[in-house]
């Protein structure tokens, strides 16, 4: 059952092939067997999870007809989660119990689905490779010598080692893309607004945004469905209809138009992840596909724009974390300065604290207007660099990373780390969707590769269309990685 897709799982449970106690045991023991050496679990909810899927067994003999009930899954340990441990991988909230659930873990608790507990992650979701979190790293599935990407490496890992069959992650600067691209799984990252992040802990809330992974674009489309949608509690979800995801799968792509955006292939691509891409694209064209080159000229000034806007939010969002109301607070504190400096110098770990001091300069007097306001004048022209793309083709494709996955402790130099979000980083700048799929393998056949699709504001359901015809045509993402010790 562990290699099923999300969408075999339901069938079978609606068939009566196995019931959701038996699936959710079965990944749980799964996870408790292997999962020590892969580290994806912060938190594993064994006694809750056996008792939402007996509430689904129940439901389903009396007729009920929900298509995900029953199914598990996993949270990114960002999304607050009533009577659960919500760390977001910091020792800062280590100790946090919340004491209600984000709107997706409400949804998707009414959809009926099972949670078998909380993902790893980059401490507050700041990372690219899942080695900062207060937790240990998380270790790549295909390659235990390698990061699994990161901010929601926890998650991506998981779907990938078989411990879960989709899970939910969130994305600020890439963090679904490319930790999906890094495990060989498939991740969507929503239009900014179209998921709510009311319960989800923030880190630069102008960027944040929740979303799906699992093995296939077609079990994306059935958790976007249930998570997507307007939401009272937040200011920045978009009043819109929710439409089917599933119902425009199987369209052809006769005439759909791709653009190549050159500044996606050039220095720094790596060539095996250059040959994957486009051979991938190659696929799209034997579908019928047009392929042409576009650009976006501003591509170059969106590491530099995202590392002062995220940074500022972040500075901000972070200043509630200061030993009193709740989280980490330091022993016999001197004075009220004392609490508030131990506490966060022994809360936070040193890539958060280095976020928060530049995010705090670049805010302070005499630097707002010379670096804040002038990279939010550089997100306006990269965002109508998509517009104008999007005025000549359907869809943008790419690399989701400019490398396959890279060795633990590789990349000590934090720049060199954030260069790795070259081809992901506009996208939240511009609130646009994007989708990386399963795409090949480095030439040694251990690490994979993804291919990054982009749309339009509000175009998920043309990008799952997209994805999931390539996913009709090759068999990538149906690939799984071998684990040692494994018995069954």
């Amino acid at each position: 059952m562990h290699e099923m897709t999300l969408t075999e799982l339901a069938k079978g449970l609606k068939a009566g092939d196995f019931s959701s106690r038996e699936l959710t045991t079965s990944l749980l023991d799964r996870i408790e067997r292997l999962d020590g050496e892969l580290n994806t679990f912060i938190t594993v909810t064994r006694d809750q999870a056996l008792a939402a899927a007996d509430a689904a067994d129940q439901a389903r003999a009396r007729g009920d007809e929900r298509p995900l009930a029953g199914l598990p899954l996993a949270l990114k340990d960002i999304f607050c989660t009533r009577g659960v441990r919500t760390s977001c991988g910091s020792k800062m909230l280590d100790n946090f119990i919340s004491p209600y659930d984000a709107t997706v873990v409400e949804k998707l608790e009414a959809a009926g689905m099972v949670s078998l507990g909380k993902t790893n992650m980059d401490e507050f979701a700041m990372g690219s490779s899942n080695e900062n979190s207060f937790y240990g790293a998380v270790k790549n599935p295909w390659d235990k010598h390698a990061v699994p990407g990161g901010s929601s490496g926890g998650s991506a890992a998981a779907v990938a080692a078989g411990f879960t069959p989709a899970a939910l992650g969130t994305d600020t600067g890439g963090s679904i893309r490319q930790p999906a691209a890094f495990c060989g799984v498939t991740g969507l990252k929503p239009t900014y607004g179209r998921v709510s992040r009311y319960g989800m802990i923030a880190y630069a809330s102008s960027l944040d945004q929740g979303g799906p992974m699992a093995r296939s674009a077609e079990d994306c489309a059935h958790l976007l469905g249930a998570i997507a949608g307007h939401d009272l509690r937040d200011s920045t979800s978009v009043a819109r209809v929710v439409p089917d995801y599933l119902a425009e799968l199987d369209t052809p792509l006769s005439g759909l138009k791709i653009g190549l955006p050159k500044e996606y292939f050039g220095d720094g691509l790596d060539p095996e992840v250059e040959r994957a891409v486009r051979e991938a694209i190659g696929v799209y064209e034997s579908l019928g596909a047009k392929v042409c080159e576009v650009s976006l000229p501003h591509t170059h000034l969106a590491i530099p724009a995202y590392y002062v806007i995220a940074p500022a939010e972040a500075s901000s969002n972070l200043s509630r974390y200061d030993g009193v109301r709740f989280g980490h607070r330091c022993d016999a504190p001197a004075d009220l300065e004392d609490l508030y400096k131990r506490s966060r110098a022994e809360g936070f770990g040193d890539e958060v604290k280095r976020r928060i001091l530049i995010g705090t300069h670049t805010l302070s007097e005499g630097f707002f207007d010379a670096y804040y306001r002038k990279a939010q004048q550089v997100r306006r022209l990269i965002r109508q660099d998509f517009l104008d793309a999007f005025d000549e083709v359907d869809v943008l494709m790419g690399p989701a990373a400019p490398t396959p996955a890279f060795d633990l402790g590789a990349k000590k130099d934090p720049v060199s780390m954030y260069l790795q979000d070259i081809y992901t980083i506009a996208i939240n700048l511009a609130g646009i969707p994007g989708i990386s799929v399963p795409a090949g393998f480095s030439g040694q056949g251990q690490r994979p590769i993804g291919l990054q699709i982009l749309g339009q504001h509000f175009a998920e359901a043309q990008l799952l269309n997209v994805a999931h015809q390539f996913q009709q045509a090759t068999d990538w993402h149906r690939r799984h990685p071998s684990l040692e010790q494994e018995t069954i």
